[in-house]
Formats: structure tokens, sequence, C-alpha cells
């Protein structure tokens, strides 16, 4: 049978039409995968209305505009924080599911006892948010100025001094064992549940000094009832510009501050990470969110900070501590 011109065009236009057709769907369904199409869980190991709070959803918010799409904070609150992480490990590595974590489920907590889950191979770090320092406080009572003559008084009286802390394990509890460590002092730990009851006993003279953030302290080192002395990062707190950090009075590169990082799980598409590590960085650059979270008595963490090797330095340091101390935390 002989096939005339006509047909031929006829199925040239058909198979070209079909070919058309394909790509448009191909089209489509490319951009219908491409991330985020929809809103982004973002995991936190802490209950409403605390300074992780605040701070998830003052970085949500922004993040959330410049990826598109809503960033939900979702709340598994418990353990530390470990709660969370566990079940960020547990996740699809797609980019919906991601976290705000502490140095608590990452570093403390592990150092302490087994969690379930490796804070190293368990987790794609993508970004730091924030630090958020530890401040030496003491009640006026106490006689002491500087952070020095804390030193100088428990050598004196070995024992005689004891520490609040928010908890036993807390960032607060492992700063003020690291200090006594590196000083080679010793004062009587008494922990808390949480922060605000280890403040209420510095202010009745229960406990002499302690460990805490500076949104715990902050109305009472304004009001003169709690003395700041010292700050245990690196650098000094912007919202507390005059006191200086433990490293300038007399220990040499202490360090132990708070922070807050946004993970993912293993195995994160690099290209979803790197679009979150700009977007993130675009939220950290503007003015306002630096001062929301000098409010909160943290910094906006700017410029490349290798997390993965901050958690892993960390880990390292509280593991010693731990052991060298015989630290052991029930639970």
């Amino acid at each position: 049978m002989r096939t005339s011109n006509v047909d031929l065009a006829r199925r040239r236009a058909v198979a070209r039409g079909a070919a058309g057709l394909a790509l448009a769907l191909l089209g489509t369904g490319a951009r219908a995968q491409a991330w985020p199409s929809r809103p982004v869980r973002l995991l936190l190991g802490y209950a409403p209305g605390g300074a992780a709070d605040v701070t998830a959803r003052e970085v949500a918010v922004p993040l959330g505009r410049l990826l598109g799409q809503p960033v939900v904070v979702d709340y598994k609150a418990g353990a530390s924080g470990t709660i969370a992480a566990a079940e960020l490990g547990r996740s699809a590595a797609d980019g919906y599911t991601l976290g705000l974590m502490d140095n608590a489920p990452l570093t403390i907590v592990p150092a302490l006892r087994s969690t379930g889950y490796d804070p190293l191979a368990g987790f794609t770090p993508i970004a730091m948010v924030s630090q958020l320092p530890q401040v030496l406080v003491m009640p006026p009572s106490a006689g002491v100025n500087t952070t020095r003559e804390l030193i100088e008084a428990m050598r004196r009286a070995p024992g005689r001094l004891s520490h609040a802390s928010g908890g036993s394990g807390s960032v607060g509890h492992l700063a003020a064992e690291l200090f006594k460590s590196r000083t080679d002092t010793f004062a009587v730990h008494v922990p808390y549940r949480g922060g605000a009851p280890a403040v209420t006993a510095l202010l009745a003279g229960d406990v002499q000094f302690a460990f805490l953030t500076h949104s715990a302290t902050a109305p009472f080192i304004a009001g003169g009832r709690l003395k700041a002395i010292g700050v245990s990062s690196l650098t000094r707190l912007p919202s507390l510009p005059d006191v200086p950090t433990i490293a300038e009075s007399g220990v040499p590169a202490f360090d132990a501050p708070g922070w807050f990082a946004l993970m993912g799980p293993a195995g994160l598409p690099a290209p979803v990470a790197a679009t979150l590590r700009k977007a993130l960085a675009e939220v950290l650059a503007t003015p306002a969110m630096a001062a929301r979270l000098q409010a909160l008595g943290q910094t906006a963490a700017v410029g490349h900070i290798d997390v993965r090797g901050a958690i892993a330095a960390e880990l390292a340091t509280w593991k010693k501590l731990v052991a060298d101390r015989k630290i052991v935390v029930d639970g």
C-alpha cells in the first residue's frame, strides 16, 4: 500500500504533537517536584512559650517567606530535645522535615548516655542560627564582684560555695563543671527543675552562683538583684557589653556556649541544604532579626561556621569532662 504525502504529513504532525505533550507533562512533573512545593515542618524539642519557641517562630516566618512555603513549628518536647532529634533522624531526607536543635540533644546528652541516634552521622548540619552564651551570675550578697574573685573564694574554702543549675546534664551544669575543672576548684552542685527555680534559689541565697541564660536572668540583673560577672562564650554578649568573658578573666580559651542550629535528616540533598543555607543567611543578616535575637540573649550566627566540626569538637569536650569528673545523670 502506498502512503500519500498527506498521510505522512498527518502522521508527522501527530508525532510532533505527542512529543510536545510528553515534554509538557515532563515539565509539569519537574515543576511539581521542585522543592519546596508544600509546607516545611520544623521540629522543636521544647514546649511553647520558652526562648527556644520564640527563636523558632522568629526564624520560621521570614524563612518561609523566602522559600515560598510556610515553615511550621512542630513541638516534640521532652528528654532535653532528644525526642525531636530522634524523630528528625527517622524522617525522610526530602527537605520537608527539619529541626531547630540546640546542643543538648547533639553534644550534651550523647556525652552522658545513649540516645539511640548518632549525633554526627545521623543528621545533615545545615547552618548555625545563633549562639546562646551562659551568664555567670551571683547575688550581690555573696560579696564577689568578678570571676577572679569567685575563683579565689572557691580556692580559699573548697566546698563552702554551691552553684545552681537548671538540671543535671544541662548546659549550665556542664559549663560550671568545666569552669571548676579548668580552675582546679570545688563547689557543690545543686540541680533544680529548670532555670526559674535556679534563679529563685540564687535570689534567696540558697546557692552562691550559677551559669544561666541571659533571658532567664536579665530582669534580675537589670534590677540589681543578680550580678553578672562573666560570659561563657569567647566573645562578649552584645546585650551585656560590659561583662567580660570568662576567658578574659583568667581562664584562657574557656568556651561553653549554648547554640541553635538548623538541621536535617542524614542524606538531605545538597541543593536543598544549599537553598536553606542561603535563605537562612539572608534572614539572619537583617538588623531586625539581630535585634530580636539580642533581646533573647543570643547572637545571630553570621558568616561560614562549620557546624559539623563544632558539634564534633564540643561532643569530645563534654565526653572528656563527663569521664574525668565522673558525672552521672539518671534517665
